[in-house]
Protein backbone atom coordinates (compact mmCIF):
# COMPACT_ATOMS: atom_id res chain seq x y z
CA UNK A 1 0.00 0.00 0.00
CA UNK A 2 1.93 3.41 -1.21
CA UNK A 3 2.37 5.92 1.83
CA UNK A 4 3.15 9.32 1.84
CA UNK A 5 4.50 9.83 5.55
CA UNK A 6 4.42 14.21 6.82
CA UNK A 7 7.08 14.86 9.99
CA UNK A 8 8.24 17.39 11.98
CA UNK A 9 9.75 17.65 15.32
CA UNK A 10 5.80 15.90 17.34
CA UNK A 11 4.55 14.52 15.01
CA UNK A 12 4.98 11.62 11.71
CA UNK A 13 2.13 11.18 10.08
CA UNK A 14 1.37 8.30 7.41
CA UNK A 15 -1.13 8.73 4.41
CA UNK A 16 -2.68 5.98 2.46
CA UNK A 17 -3.16 6.05 -1.39
CA UNK A 18 -5.89 4.15 -0.68
CA UNK A 19 -8.42 6.14 0.49
CA UNK A 20 -6.20 9.40 1.36
CA UNK A 21 -6.40 7.90 4.51
CA UNK A 22 -5.17 8.83 7.78
CA UNK A 23 -3.61 5.76 9.13
CA UNK A 24 -1.19 7.15 11.68
CA UNK A 25 0.00 10.05 14.19
CA UNK A 26 3.06 8.92 16.15
CA UNK A 27 3.36 11.41 18.76
CA UNK A 28 7.52 11.50 19.50
CA UNK A 29 6.51 13.73 22.86
CA UNK A 30 3.95 11.18 23.68
CA UNK A 31 6.09 8.09 22.29
CA UNK A 32 3.07 6.53 21.23
CA UNK A 33 0.75 5.97 18.37
CA UNK A 34 -2.80 8.22 18.35
CA UNK A 35 -4.30 6.65 15.48
CA UNK A 36 -6.51 3.44 15.71
CA UNK A 37 -4.54 0.89 14.41
CA UNK A 38 -7.30 -0.36 12.03
CA UNK A 39 -7.56 -4.37 14.02
CA UNK A 40 -9.85 -5.95 11.33
CA UNK A 41 -11.16 -7.94 14.27
CA UNK A 42 -12.64 -4.67 15.88
CA UNK A 43 -13.14 -1.92 13.05
CA UNK A 44 -10.56 -2.35 10.28
CA UNK A 45 -10.25 1.41 9.82
CA UNK A 46 -8.59 4.41 10.85
CA UNK A 47 -9.81 7.88 9.53
CA UNK A 48 -11.82 7.15 6.88
CA UNK A 49 -13.20 10.01 4.63
CA UNK A 50 -17.03 9.99 3.73
CA UNK A 51 -18.18 10.87 0.30
CA UNK A 52 -20.35 11.20 -1.36
CA UNK A 53 -23.04 10.22 1.29
CA UNK A 54 -22.24 9.96 5.34
CA UNK A 55 -24.21 6.87 7.16
CA UNK A 56 -26.46 4.45 5.17
CA UNK A 57 -28.99 5.17 2.67
CA UNK A 58 -32.19 2.87 3.37
CA UNK A 59 -32.25 -0.54 2.40
CA UNK A 60 -28.60 0.70 0.15
CA UNK A 61 -30.78 2.46 -1.84
CA UNK A 62 -31.98 6.41 -2.93
CA UNK A 63 -33.65 7.94 -5.67
CA UNK A 64 -32.31 11.26 -7.46
CA UNK A 65 -35.34 12.33 -9.20
CA UNK A 66 -37.66 9.31 -10.53
CA UNK A 67 -34.19 7.26 -10.85
CA UNK A 68 -33.19 4.71 -8.24
CA UNK A 69 -29.55 3.71 -7.39
CA UNK A 70 -27.80 1.21 -5.17
CA UNK A 71 -25.45 2.43 -2.62
CA UNK A 72 -24.77 -0.87 -0.84
CA UNK A 73 -21.83 0.58 1.47
CA UNK A 74 -22.50 3.22 3.94
CA UNK A 75 -20.29 6.61 3.87
CA UNK A 76 -20.42 6.42 0.68
CA UNK A 77 -17.49 4.81 -1.91
CA UNK A 78 -14.27 7.35 -1.35
CA UNK A 79 -12.89 5.36 1.65
CA UNK A 80 -12.51 2.08 -0.42
CA UNK A 81 -10.99 4.11 -3.51
CA UNK A 82 -7.63 4.68 -4.82
CA UNK A 83 -6.66 8.27 -5.08
CA UNK A 84 -3.96 9.99 -7.13
CA UNK A 85 -1.21 11.58 -5.06
CA UNK A 86 -1.11 15.13 -6.16
CA UNK A 87 1.87 16.57 -4.25
CA UNK A 88 4.53 15.26 -1.06
CA UNK A 89 6.67 16.71 0.77
CA UNK A 90 8.02 16.30 4.35
CA UNK A 91 4.81 18.53 5.54
CA UNK A 92 1.93 17.84 3.50
CA UNK A 93 0.51 15.71 0.92
CA UNK A 94 -2.58 16.03 -1.79
CA UNK A 95 -4.72 13.26 -3.27
CA UNK A 96 -7.71 13.65 -5.88
CA UNK A 97 -10.23 11.01 -6.70
CA UNK A 98 -12.39 11.96 -9.90
CA UNK A 99 -16.16 10.86 -11.13
CA UNK A 100 -15.52 7.94 -13.89
CA UNK A 101 -17.56 5.18 -15.22
CA UNK A 102 -17.68 3.15 -11.98
CA UNK A 103 -19.07 6.09 -9.33
CA UNK A 104 -21.52 7.32 -12.39
CA UNK A 105 -23.49 3.89 -12.13
CA UNK A 106 -24.00 4.48 -8.46
CA UNK A 107 -23.57 8.30 -8.06
CA UNK A 108 -24.84 10.15 -11.29
CA UNK A 109 -22.78 13.02 -11.13
CA UNK A 110 -19.18 14.15 -12.28
CA UNK A 111 -17.22 15.55 -9.60
CA UNK A 112 -13.41 16.08 -8.25
CA UNK A 113 -12.36 15.82 -4.70
CA UNK A 114 -9.28 16.89 -3.41
CA UNK A 115 -7.92 16.09 0.07
CA UNK A 116 -5.03 17.79 1.68
CA UNK A 117 -3.35 16.46 4.82
CA UNK A 118 -0.55 19.30 6.52
CA UNK A 119 1.44 19.82 9.35
CA UNK A 120 0.99 23.65 10.71
CA UNK A 121 4.25 25.49 10.58
CA UNK A 122 3.46 27.11 13.82
CA UNK A 123 1.68 24.54 15.97
CA UNK A 124 4.26 21.47 15.95
CA UNK A 125 1.48 18.61 17.12
CA UNK A 126 -1.26 20.30 15.00
CA UNK A 127 -2.63 17.89 11.44
CA UNK A 128 -4.95 20.05 9.57
CA UNK A 129 -7.56 18.16 7.05
CA UNK A 130 -8.56 20.15 3.99
CA UNK A 131 -10.99 19.44 1.13
CA UNK A 132 -12.34 20.73 -2.18
CA UNK A 133 -14.88 19.45 -3.79
CA UNK A 134 -15.82 20.72 -7.57
CA UNK A 135 -18.49 20.23 -9.97
CA UNK A 136 -16.73 19.91 -13.52
CA UNK A 137 -20.41 18.54 -14.78
CA UNK A 138 -23.12 20.47 -16.47
CA UNK A 139 -25.87 20.13 -14.17
CA UNK A 140 -25.94 20.77 -10.13
CA UNK A 141 -24.84 17.99 -7.79
CA UNK A 142 -25.49 17.15 -4.17
CA UNK A 143 -23.06 15.42 -1.47
CA UNK A 144 -22.13 14.78 1.97
CA UNK A 145 -19.14 14.46 3.23
CA UNK A 146 -17.22 13.82 6.30
CA UNK A 147 -14.31 12.52 8.23
CA UNK A 148 -14.09 9.90 10.58
CA UNK A 149 -10.68 9.67 12.68
CA UNK A 150 -10.30 7.14 15.61
CA UNK A 151 -8.21 8.42 18.40
CA UNK A 152 -6.66 5.47 19.90
CA UNK A 153 -6.47 5.82 23.87
CA UNK A 154 -3.60 5.18 26.25
CA UNK A 155 -3.27 1.43 27.42
CA UNK A 156 -4.08 2.11 30.38
CA UNK A 157 -7.24 4.29 29.63
CA UNK A 158 -10.66 3.24 29.48
CA UNK A 159 -13.00 4.92 27.35
CA UNK A 160 -16.06 4.74 29.90
CA UNK A 161 -13.40 6.93 32.20
CA UNK A 162 -12.60 9.52 29.81
CA UNK A 163 -14.58 13.10 29.23
CA UNK A 164 -15.82 14.39 26.27
CA UNK A 165 -14.82 18.23 25.75
CA UNK A 166 -17.34 20.64 24.07
CA UNK A 167 -15.24 24.30 24.97
CA UNK A 168 -17.76 27.09 25.01
CA UNK A 169 -20.74 24.73 24.95
CA UNK A 170 -23.51 24.98 27.90
CA UNK A 171 -26.02 22.75 26.87
CA UNK A 172 -26.20 20.28 23.84
CA UNK A 173 -28.90 18.52 22.16
CA UNK A 174 -28.28 15.03 20.12
CA UNK A 175 -30.45 12.04 18.28
CA UNK A 176 -29.20 8.65 18.13
CA UNK A 177 -29.32 6.06 15.57
CA UNK A 178 -30.81 2.47 15.53
CA UNK A 179 -28.90 -1.00 15.75
CA UNK A 180 -29.08 -0.82 11.63
CA UNK A 181 -27.37 2.31 11.20
CA UNK A 182 -30.35 4.95 10.55
CA UNK A 183 -31.12 8.34 12.69
CA UNK A 184 -33.64 8.05 15.46
CA UNK A 185 -36.52 10.72 15.83
CA UNK A 186 -36.02 11.63 19.32
CA UNK A 187 -33.96 14.79 20.43
CA UNK A 188 -31.87 14.31 23.65
CA UNK A 189 -30.05 16.45 26.06
CA UNK A 190 -26.73 16.24 27.02
CA UNK A 191 -26.05 17.03 30.29
CA UNK A 192 -22.41 19.53 30.25
CA UNK A 193 -20.42 19.82 33.55
CA UNK A 194 -17.02 22.63 33.30
CA UNK A 195 -17.78 22.45 29.28
CA UNK A 196 -17.35 18.19 29.58
CA UNK A 197 -19.57 15.19 29.67
CA UNK A 198 -17.96 11.89 30.40
CA UNK A 199 -17.92 8.97 27.82
CA UNK A 200 -21.34 6.98 27.84
CA UNK A 201 -21.40 3.57 26.17
CA UNK A 202 -25.50 3.29 26.99
CA UNK A 203 -26.13 6.19 24.77
CA UNK A 204 -27.47 4.13 21.53
CA UNK A 205 -24.98 3.61 18.54
CA UNK A 206 -23.53 7.20 17.05
CA UNK A 207 -24.11 10.60 19.13
CA UNK A 208 -25.46 13.26 16.40
CA UNK A 209 -25.00 16.97 17.49
CA UNK A 210 -26.91 18.83 14.55
CA UNK A 211 -27.63 22.87 13.81
CA UNK A 212 -24.04 23.51 14.25
CA UNK A 213 -23.86 23.09 17.96
CA UNK A 214 -20.35 21.84 18.04
CA UNK A 215 -17.70 23.88 16.79
CA UNK A 216 -14.59 22.29 19.25
CA UNK A 217 -14.98 18.86 20.22
CA UNK A 218 -11.88 17.12 22.67
CA UNK A 219 -11.04 14.00 24.51
CA UNK A 220 -10.19 14.26 28.22
CA UNK A 221 -7.85 11.25 30.00
CA UNK A 222 -8.64 10.14 33.54
CA UNK A 223 -6.09 12.18 34.96
CA UNK A 224 -7.96 15.76 33.48
CA UNK A 225 -5.40 16.18 30.81
CA UNK A 226 -7.01 17.17 27.79
CA UNK A 227 -5.73 14.34 25.34
CA UNK A 228 -6.88 15.44 21.79
CA UNK A 229 -8.94 18.71 20.40
CA UNK A 230 -10.69 18.89 17.09
CA UNK A 231 -11.79 21.94 15.40
CA UNK A 232 -14.60 21.60 13.74
CA UNK A 233 -16.22 25.31 13.11
CA UNK A 234 -17.35 24.37 9.76
CA UNK A 235 -19.57 21.83 10.31
CA UNK A 236 -22.79 21.79 10.87
CA UNK A 237 -22.40 18.54 12.55
CA UNK A 238 -20.40 16.55 14.32
CA UNK A 239 -20.37 12.82 15.84
CA UNK A 240 -19.93 10.62 18.36
CA UNK A 241 -19.20 7.28 17.77
CA UNK A 242 -16.60 3.89 19.71
CA UNK A 243 -16.92 0.75 18.97
CA UNK A 244 -17.06 -1.23 22.28
CA UNK A 245 -14.28 -3.89 21.73
CA UNK A 246 -12.28 -1.76 21.04
CA UNK A 247 -9.92 1.53 22.91
CA UNK A 248 -10.84 4.49 20.86
CA UNK A 249 -13.15 7.43 20.09
CA UNK A 250 -13.99 8.77 16.75
CA UNK A 251 -15.24 12.85 16.58
CA UNK A 252 -16.25 12.98 12.99
CA UNK A 253 -17.39 16.19 11.74
CA UNK A 254 -19.92 15.95 8.96
CA UNK A 255 -21.91 18.12 6.34
CA UNK A 256 -24.59 15.62 5.88
CA UNK A 257 -26.24 12.73 7.90
CA UNK A 258 -27.49 8.97 7.92
CA UNK A 259 -31.06 8.54 6.65
CA UNK A 260 -33.77 9.19 9.39
CA UNK A 261 -35.37 5.18 10.21
CA UNK A 262 -37.79 4.64 7.56
CA UNK A 263 -37.09 7.75 4.93
CA UNK A 264 -38.38 7.80 1.46
CA UNK A 265 -37.40 10.91 -0.11
CA UNK A 266 -34.98 11.75 -2.64
CA UNK A 267 -31.42 13.18 -2.70
CA UNK A 268 -32.50 16.23 -2.07
CA UNK A 269 -34.65 15.70 1.05
CA UNK A 270 -31.76 14.05 2.80
CA UNK A 271 -30.79 16.12 5.66
CA UNK A 272 -27.71 18.35 5.79
CA UNK A 273 -26.20 17.85 2.32
CA UNK A 274 -24.30 20.41 0.05
CA UNK A 275 -25.74 21.80 -3.15
CA UNK A 276 -23.16 22.64 -5.43
CA UNK A 277 -23.83 24.26 -8.97
CA UNK A 278 -21.70 23.71 -12.13
CA UNK A 279 -18.62 25.04 -12.29
CA UNK A 280 -19.02 25.20 -8.42
CA UNK A 281 -16.20 24.47 -5.29
CA UNK A 282 -16.90 24.22 -2.27
CA UNK A 283 -13.29 24.28 0.48
CA UNK A 284 -14.09 22.85 3.89
CA UNK A 285 -11.30 21.97 6.75
CA UNK A 286 -10.99 20.89 10.17
CA UNK A 287 -8.08 20.41 12.64
CA UNK A 288 -6.94 18.41 14.55
CA UNK A 289 -4.65 19.02 17.75
CA UNK A 290 -2.52 16.39 19.59
CA UNK A 291 -2.02 17.12 23.31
Amino acid sequence: MPVRILENERLRVTIADAGAELVSVYDKARQAERIWTGDPAVWNRHAPILFPFVGKVVDGKYRVGNREYAMKTQHGFARDREFTCLEATADRAAHRLESDDATRAIYPYEFRLTVRHRLDADHPGRLRVEWTVENPGDGPMRFAIGGHPGFLLPPEVRKEDCRLLFPGAETLRYIGTSAAGYALPAVKALPLENGGARYREDIPETWIFEDGQVKRVGIETPDGRPFVMLDCEQFPMLAVWANPKGPFICLEPWFGRTDDEGFTGTIDQKKGMVDLEPGGRKEIAYAIDFL
